[in-house]
Order: C-alpha cells, then sequence, then structure tokens
C-alpha cells in the first residue's frame, strides 16, 4: 500500500487499485445528521465547522499529537451518544495509535458543568468483530475505518471524577 498526502488528510491506495483513491477524514457534513438531534451550543457548531476545515477552534482541545480525523471521530461519537447535552466544549487527552485513540474526553455544557467520558475508538477490534481480512489474513483495519468511520469505538463509558485516574 502506498501511502499519499491531500490537504492533509491520510489517502492510501493498494499498488494494483486505480480509480479514485480513498481518503480517511471526516468532513463537517458527515456531522449534519448528529448535529441536527444535538442539542450542541451554536458556538460550539460553529468551532466544529471550523476544526474540520483546518482552522482554530478554541472549544476543540486536543494535544498536539492527536490527529485530526481521530478527534472528529470522538466528537461525533458524543454527539451520538449525548445529544441531550448542551454541549459547549470539549478537551481531550487521549494516546494515538496505529488502530486506535484511547483516552478521556471532558465535555463542558453551556452552564460550565463537565461530564466525562472513558473511550476507545479501535478499528482492528472492529474488523475482528465483523470478521474483516485483508490480503495477508490480518484484521483489516483501514477497511473497518473506512467504513464504519466513528462508529468503531469499542469502550465509550461515562466516568465520576472519583473514576478518573491519571495516566502514568
Amino acid at each position: 500500500m502506498n501511502s499519499v498526502r491531500d490537504e492533509g488528510s491520510v489517502a492510501f491506495r493498494k499498488a494494483n487499485q486505480t480509480g479514485p483513491i480513498t481518503f480517511l477524514r471526516m468532513t463537517f457534513s458527515e456531522f449534519d445528521l448528529l448535529l441536527a438531534q444535538s442539542r450542541a451550543s451554536d458556538a460550539f457548531r460553529s468551532d466544529l465547522a471550523a476544526f474540520c476545515a483546518r482552522q482554530p477552534a478554541e472549544r476543540i482541545a486536543a494535544g498536539l499529537g492527536n490527529p485530526r480525523v481521530k478527534v472528529q471521530r470522538v466528537v461525533a461519537q458524543l454527539l451520538n451518544a449525548e445529544p441531550e447535552l448542551e454541549l459547549d466544549r470539549v478537551s481531550l487527552r487521549a494516546a494515538s495509535g496505529c488502530a486506535n485513540f484511547v483516552g478521556l474526553l471532558v465535555a463542558t455544557d453551556v452552564t460550565g458543568d463537565e461530564h466525562r467520558f472513558d473511550f476507545e475508538w479501535n478499528c482492528e477490534w472492529k474488523a475482528v468483530q465483523l470478521g474483516y481480512l485483508d490480503g495477508f489474513g490480518f484484521p483489516d483495519q483501514i477497511r473497518a475505518a473506512q467504513e464504519f468511520g466513528w462508529q468503531c469505538f469499542e469502550r465509550w463509558v461515562r466516568v465520576s471524577d472519583a473514576a478518573v485516574t491519571q495516566p502514568a
């Protein structure tokens, strides 16, 4: 597989593949349905659009080592799992691996209350669940990520302040 870049997104093309390249990224339009069902603030919606356009977004805080597409997937999961949350900002502390993204999301609502979520997005886990195998017989995590995008969460748990553990 060859890796190519386009507008900062990672794309993959198999050596014998013809036709369009498949990009692993999310666009703001993919959030339309989730936002339509959400009570997120207008300011958060605006910052989410900016974040998706690779612009500054003060209401979405993530470390420099966190791939933008993986942060977007966590926000999509939050909007899906918590549509009643009057979301105003998010902050992530996470670690990104090849096939996973693991961490803690702190979602702040319009009243300033914080809601914490322990998560693991894992496209390899999703591939195993679906029986997807690549040409070498390994879990086809790329196919799972392409077909299911943000819907590859192995773990999504609301946690209390007392249950939050600090990474070593």
